[in-house]
């Protein structure tokens, strides 16, 4: 296993405080919402999460669970909401449903967009087929539970990502939180959100259906945006552990982009849209339609297959620099099977199994006038499949010891076809393609004891191939990049011991040809540029320690120490990659009373200010925004909320692109953080 170079001494200090400090805990009286998972079950848990938990809990790495309860007492219309307490999960809003996601420096270079974790519902990926994704159209208001899996971790998914796989979880007819749920939200910036859902069981069948729809006219100009969201789960029971699910989802989003400016207006005059958008009035306009035919089947006492075969359908409208309008269809089949019984008289479990995605997009663009379309200047089709084959097993060698070996063999194949436009000089005619295959291997161990605290190491290679957007495609073929590579090992423990839960991780991958990204001039809408670094080195720590203080009184921290950088660089030498804070912390004192209220204060704290640039020329102002929390039960399953951000009305910067070097380029790319905001809401449950 690679070895860890030594860590900051405040970084040092900060994190032997999280693992001493009874301070630095939480736990919840009421709904555990704790993202930590532990092989000991807690009972106040709804069994399904219980469940989700346990079953995490036997993967030799850090894993997380997000219930539905975690989210239930507040404002929470995207991924960074849904994700806000997940150590190690940089999960950042921009504006509207756009989000920047990075898990462990994935990505890091993305300005926009995901690149690098794959974001999947009931097993159905977002991304494309090439692993480009989107975070517009998740709706956390349709997940019973999301599991998270870190790195490696996700080998059951049958990836090989550096950030690993992030899966909601749709409720069933048996298992949701209740019949019907109706539920109305609203606030500043002319927030308006409306949500139901019901649950019905038919003897052998079941079902669930919600609808979602919400608007609001955004805190900053040029970002006014709307969203609606369909979902419906229908299964049918052939016995004991034998299902079929059809599962069926829809969204849209409308969505204006104010879009990223100065560090001095991101401070000085926050609410402005940067200009270029205005005058081309940026705008995102995305729907998808999402179908998957799924099944759990117990084939005998010791062996379960789940598998499924899949469609969606995507439509995007995106005037930014030009006017773009993609067209895509994806499509895939996986299999899992779960087998558990005896090696040699030692307690032993493997998991193997197949996950095949084929998709093709039709892109074409327009000049940009004010957000219309004039002359064409691009046409192209970009076809994309991928291949996994997957395996891991577990062998117990003592009760409580189990050692853990698999791998993946994966397959990326990116075919592209462009048309030359007749009277357009820029287009070309090009018909090119590329393949990608590998091997990514995994070891590890886990030690348990009898209250279910564990113990965990692995060491895991990842691979992620370009996807069409890095490999960018002119007249001479794709840039010549190669795919990044990565080994990681972690070392980390979870439990709970009387009132103290825990998680703690600590990693460290050594890369090779990470993809960076740099915006080339956001203020004249050049998209960002990818490339591939030389060595680099993602190290760092994931911490959680959750502490019920006394009866009804809890406290949670997390903290991440994130410690990403060049190494040995011919241009940038050992220079700080940029984008993830170094030190970023959350905590939240949560007080809930008999008689059905909580109040609940916190504060989100990037603790030193970030680089901007490559060269390291330029960093964002660490900032430390405070928020309160509060709620009421009442009678008949109706309960109330209120949400406060930003309570002080702070300015600072809540997330930026990255650029080569801030003293050559236009510095235009930060993104104001969300002055103090207040929304409300009323749920009733019958």
């Amino acid at each position: 296993m690679p070895t860890f170079s030594r860590a900051p001494l405040r970084a040092l200090l900060l994190a032997a405080s999280a693992l001493a400090a009874p301070s630095l805990a939480l736990a919840d009286q009421h709904t555990v919402d704790s993202v930590i998972v532990t092989a000991a079950r807690n009972p106040e848990d709804p069994p399904v999460v219980a469940n989700a938990r346990a079953r995490l809990s036997e993967t030799p790495g850090a894993v997380s669970v997000v219930s539905a309860e975690s989210y239930a007492a507040r404002y929470a219309p995207g991924i960074a909401d849904l994700l806000r307490d997940v150590p190690g999960v940089y999960a950042q809003k921009k504006w509207g449903g756009d989000t920047r996601l990075s898990i462990r420096g994935s990505g890091i270079g993305n300005a926009v967009h995901n690149r690098g974790t794959l974001l999947a519902q009931d097993g159905v990926p977002f991304n494309e087929a090439d692993g480009f994704g989107d975070f517009q159209l998740i709706d956390p208001s349709i997940a019973r539970y999301t599991e998270v899996y870190k790195g490696g971790n996700a080998l059951r998914f049958g990836g090989a990502l550096l950030g690993g796989a992030i899966n909601l979880v749709t409720p069933t007819g048996r298992n949701a939180g209740a019949d019907n749920l109706l539920r109305i939200e609203g606030g500043s910036y002319g927030t308006l959100r409306g949500h139901a859902e019901a649950a019905r069981v038919w003897g052998d069948w079941d079902g669930f259906a919600a609808v979602t729809a919400g608007q609001a006219e955004g805190w900053r100009a040029q970002s006014a945006g709307q969203e609606q969201h369909a979902s419906l789960n229908i299964g049918r029971r052939f016995g004991e552990e034998q299902e079929v699910r059809l599962l069926v989802n829809g969204g849209y989003a409308h969505q204006e982009i104010p879009g990223s400016v100065t560090l001095a207006q991101a401070l000085n005059t926050p609410q402005a849209p940067n200009p270029g958008n205005r005058t081309l009035n940026y705008q995102r306009d995305m729907g998808s339609v999402r179908a998957a035919l799924q099944t759990h089947w117990r084939l005998t006492p010791n062996t379960v297959f789940e598998g499924g075969v899949y469609a969606t359908w995507k439509d995007l409208d995106h005037p930014i620099f030009q006017v773009i309008d993609q067209e895509s269809r994806n499509w895939g089949a996986f299999g899992r099977f779960d087998w558990d019984g005896e090696v040699a008289g030692r307690r032993a479990d493997v998991f193997y199994g197949a996950s095949f995605r084929s998709g093709d997009l039709d892109a074409n663009q327009w000049v940009n006038v004010a957000g219309s379309r004039r002359a064409q200047t691009a046409k192209s089709r970009q076809n994309a499949r991928a291949l996994d084959l997957f395996a891991e097993g577990r062998l117990f060698v003592t009760d409580q010891v189990a050692l853990v070996a698999g791998g993946s063999y994966g397959r990326a194949v990116r075919d592209y076809q462009s048309f030359k436009l007749t009277g357009v000089a820029t287009t070309f005619d090009l018909t090119t393609g590329k393949d990608y295959d590998w091997f990514a291997p995994r070891l590890g161990l886990i030690w348990e004891d009898e209250a279910g605290a564990q113990i965990y190491a692995n060491l895991t290679r990842s691979v992620e191939p370009p996807n069409f957007s890095a490999l960018s495609p002119t007249v001479g073929g794709f840039t010549a990049l190669q795919p990044q590579e990565a080994w990681t090992g972690e070392i980390g423990t979870r439990g709970r011991r009387g009132t103290l839960t825990w998680d703690v991780t600590l990693y460290r991958a050594e890369l090779e040809n990470e993809l960076l990204n740099y915006t080339v001039n956001p203020a004249q809408g050049i998209p960002a540029a990818t490339f591939n670094a030389d060595r680099t080195i993602h190290q760092g720590l994931e911490a959680g320690l959750d502490w019920m203080i006394l009866s009804g009184l809890r406290l949670r921290q997390t903290y991440a120490w994130s410690d990403f950088r060049f190494k040995g660089d011919i241009q940038y030498g050992d220079h700080r990659l940029p984008v993830v804070p170094e030190h970023f912390y959350r905590a939240e004192l949560r007080y809930d009373h008999p008689s059905g209220w909580f109040v609940a204060p916190s504060v989100e704290w990037s603790i030193q200010d970030t680089v901007v640039d490559y060269q390291n020329t330029l960093k964002a102002p660490g900032y430390a925004v405070a928020n309160l929390g509060a709620g009421w039960k009442l009678d008949h399953g109706v309960s109330l909320f209120l949400d406060v951000r930003n309570l002080f009305d702070q300015r600072y910067v809540s997330n930026f692109g990255a650029i080569t070097d801030a003293r050559l380029v236009s510095q235009a790319v930060f993104f104001p953080g969300e002055g103090r905001s207040v929304f409300g809401g009323l749920t009733w449950r019958y």
